[in-house]
């Protein structure tokens, strides 16, 4: 029969009950004693009275009553004491510890206990009751406290390396970020030199839009001065619409020529060439940052 403890655990659990035994003996003899009393000074003649039996076993009942009585206080306190060592080794180390009441009443564990109490007390090896003497509980302040100290100064000096290494991180996350903003920044003069150039040929799609508009104001008016006019003025405007087409196409051909020489510049150039660099080392960075 065993209790799921471990070793030094379930030895204390002997302890105890050697000393539950020891401590149940003596109250079963106070009861027996209590019988043999009555017997020894009442019970000397050889006939009663109804009334004589009744007042006997009432004075029995009381003193039986008070002596199982005190017994079961007694047990009680103890029982306090008992969980109030246990309680106090545990605040030492922080820690909670809570009971079920509902197991005290669990038939099954109440037999595994019985069971337990009956194959270690009823061995003819066991030791003898010289051994009710209880060894006393581990100094609270010994022994724990230093291995609560070193656990504490290793966690310590864990702490100091964990931020020896997050400055050093942030050191490399700084510099990181301020190469970051040199990039940007050389990537916004690049887009500003770009929007001056689509400016440029925003203004050339602007006239022509202009021109545009002044020739239909021009065919609406020649329409409403002249009906008899209309066709030759449709003919004009289908002329002026090709024109018109003929112009967007050379526009097109424009910007894609000046596109095509401000890629050729040495300033285009060296500033891709820059770019490519810039993202090369920033890839660089991160993989050192992972790692």
């Amino acid at each position: 029969a065993e209790l799921g403890l471990n070793e030094h655990h379930q030895n204390e659990v002997i302890n105890y009950m050697r000393f539950a035994r020891f401590k149940r003996g003596m109250c079963l003899k106070a009861v027996d004693s209590c019988f043999q009393d009555l017997k020894d000074s009442r019970l000397v003649e050889e006939t009663f009275t109804v009334d004589e039996v009744i007042d006997m076993l009432d004075g029995l009942q009381t003193v039986v009553h008070s002596e199982v009585e005190s017994e079961l206080i007694n047990t009680t306190y103890t029982n306090v004491l008992l969980l109030r060592q246990l309680f106090s080794q545990a605040e030492k180390w922080y820690l909670k510890l809570q009971t079920d009441v509902s197991d005290l009443e669990n038939r099954e564990l109440l037999e595994q206990v019985a069971e337990f109490e009956k194959s270690e007390f009823t061995s003819s090896n066991k030791k003898v009751d010289a051994d009710l003497v209880k060894p006393k509980l581990a100094p609270l302040n010994e022994g724990g406290s230093e291995l609560l100290n070193k656990t504490v100064a290793c966690l310590q000096e864990e702490n100091e390396k964990l931020k020896a290494r997050l400055k050093t991180v942030e050191t490399q996350a700084t510099a990181a970020l301020d190469e970051k903003s040199k990039l940007e920044k050389s990537l916004k003069d690049l887009q500003m030199i770009q929007g001056d150039q689509k400016t440029n040929t925003n203004q050339d799609i602007t006239e022509l839009e202009n021109k545009v508009a002044a020739l239909k104001c021009q065919f609406e008016k020649t329409l409403n001065d002249s009906t008899a006019s209309q066709k030759f003025l449709e003919q004009n405007l289908v002329t002026t619409k090709h024109d018109l087409l003929r112009v967007q196409d050379q526009l097109s051909a424009a910007e894609k020529e000046l596109e095509k020489k401000f890629q050729q510049t040495a300033a285009y150039r060296n500033m891709k060439e820059i770019l490519t660099k810039k993202n090369e080392q920033i890839k660089d960075l991160r993989k050192k940052l992972s790692k």
